[in-house]
């Protein structure tokens, strides 16, 4: 399939076994445990590489029939991660571990979600549920009480497990490593790193996102070696979790921008506009949205964005990237009633939220082609330094959303973004008329900030975007596995893997 120049979802056809073969002796196991993880290791090749050396059996979710056909055209081994219920003692604790850790961390954005919770909890009986939990949590809130936690959901999780199926799985295959791709996406993947687990069999991880050690809960299960994006992250994880050494920790960068680096990525100007139905001539604003609940209110920044922009000289013209994961339909009005807002369709699946294959490159020429990026508090913002955009984060409220229900000025705060709002690669808009004064001074002198941009780049990824995290990621898996690969190859494995 090919969309703007750019040949997307190609497939190696191989033919699909019901057990891995032995012609590469070592054995690896990768867990896709979400529509995400097939982004960052099945589009990008990594787990292509992985099989080159290794027999790699793949477990995922299905998000699609066509999604499948491309997972089993492209490996050998292929099987389905299936939803398996389990019985309420490891949930409940699970349940009581969250909250627990959550609530002895409390970061800018533990205490968010804290607030989300309540929110959340809109009856009589599910604030009953919620506050039993809390008051079960409370007393685990320190480190060793979280340890001790965690041993009891661990036995809990044993205990009571309602299936063999892992068990028999890694007993039949025998994989030297058992990897899941997405540690915060592991619900469904919990047995089966914990089968593998139980059988001595060393499981890995990679930390899907920068803000996930501060803001989403904790790793559940442990494991023995994680994969991380950056120096900062793999501290944050050695501090937060003091049984893990540095020795577990591999800095890869990760393959979730890859695309934005490779070639023959970038399409025509006007083949992009004629794609999203915008006019070449003029300036496009790139508004990225978030999440329907961090963002209630979201669609009146948006529109007062555009009237913003309809005033301006350069006539710039806004384009909205809806959140993949927001299915509330909350822009549609919007959308029907103001035609000079482009709202280019998303090719992502519901499903697992899955993005399609043409979602990479369709991001990468909005990132390019537009002359200046806005949104809140959003990873979109390091996309556009890599683009060398000018981004203007908004920090104000909408008109009918008050401070004391949520300030959107606080997500600057969050531990993750904090840095970012600090190294002058982005600009914070307090009001509508900063925001307007912020876009005329970018449109107009797109070239300031290039120099905090590239130098907020370099301090958090270091040397690793270049578009090969994925390659990274393989060969560390592939050391860690212990296989047999090129002398040449090993070495460059054994160079990525120490750099922690």
């Amino acid at each position: 399939m090919t969309l703007g120049g750019t040949q997307i979802g190609d497939t190696t056809p191989a033919q699909s076994l019901s057990t891995p073969t032995d012609r590469k002796g070592t054995r690896i196991a990768a867990i896709l445990p979400r529509g995400e993880a097939l982004r960052n290791f099945v589009y990008t090749g990594a787990l292509d590489e992985v099989q080159e050396y290794a027999d790699l059996t793949v477990l995922s979710v299905f998000p699609s029939d066509e999604l499948r056909a491309l997972l089993e055209a492209r490996y050998n081994n292929v099987r389905e991660l299936r939803w398996i219920e389990e019985r309420w003692p490891p949930r409940f604790l699970r349940e009581v571990l969250d909250i627990a850790h959550n609530r002895w961390l409390w970061s800018q954005a533990a205490q968010e979600r804290w607030r989300l919770r309540n929110m959340e909890a809109n009856t009589l009986p599910k604030r009953l549920r919620l506050g039993l939990k809390r008051m079960v949590a409370r007393p685990f809130a320190c480190r060793y009480g979280l340890e001790l936690l965690s041993g009891m959901e661990r036995f809990a999780s044993r205990a009571f497990r309602t299936t063999e199926e892992y068990l028999d799985l890694w007993r039949a295959i025998r994989p030297a490593l058992v990897f899941n791709a997405s540690h915060v996406h592991a619900p469904i993947a919990t047995q089966a790193v914990q089968a593998a687990q139980w059988l001595g069999i060393p499981t890995a991880t990679f930390i899907f996102s920068w803000d996930n050690l501060t803001s989403q809960g904790r790793v559940i299960p442990p494991y023995d070696y994680y994969l991380v994006w950056n120096e900062r992250i793999r501290d944050q994880l050695l501090s937060i979790y003091p049984f893990v050494r540095s020795d577990q920790v591999l800095v890869t960068g990760t393959p979730q921008f890859d695309l934005h680096f490779r070639p023959n990525v970038l399409w025509p100007r006007t083949e992009f506009c004629r794609y999203v139905g915008a006019d070449p001539e003029r300036p496009i604003l790139l508004y990225s949205t978030g999440m329907a609940n961090h963002m209630p209110g979201e669609p009146r920044i948006v529109e007062g964005i555009a009237d913003v922009a309809a005033s301006l000289p350069q006539r710039p013209q806004v384009m909205v990237r809806v959140y993949p994961k927001d299915t509330t339909g909350r822009f549609e009005e919007l959308k029907a009633r103001r035609k000079d807002i482009l709202f280019p369709s998303v090719p992502w699946l519901e499903a697992w939220h899955t993005p399609l294959p043409e979602d990479g490159p369709l991001l990468a020429n909005m990132l390019f082609h537009c002359a200046v990026g806005i949104n809140v508090a959003s990873t979109v913002s390091l996309e556009l330094c890599m683009f060398n955009k000018p981004v203007i984060n908004v920090a104000y409220n909408p008109p009918d959303v008050p401070r004391h229900v949520l300030d959107y000025a606080l997500y600057y705060e969050f531990d993750h973004y904090k840095p970012v709002a600090q190294s002058g690669a982005v600009m914070l808009a307090h009001s509508p008329d900063e925001l307007r004064a912020l876009l005329t001074h970018a449109l107009e002198h797109p070239e300031d900030g290039a120099e905090a941009r590239r130098a907020l780049l370099d301090r958090m990824f270091g040397p690793r975007l270049d578009g090969q995290s994925g390659h990274r990621i393989a060969r560390c898996l592939l050391e860690l596995a212990g296989a047999k690969v090129m002398p040449a190859e090993c070495s460059q494995a054994m160079g990525v893997c120490l750099e922690r």
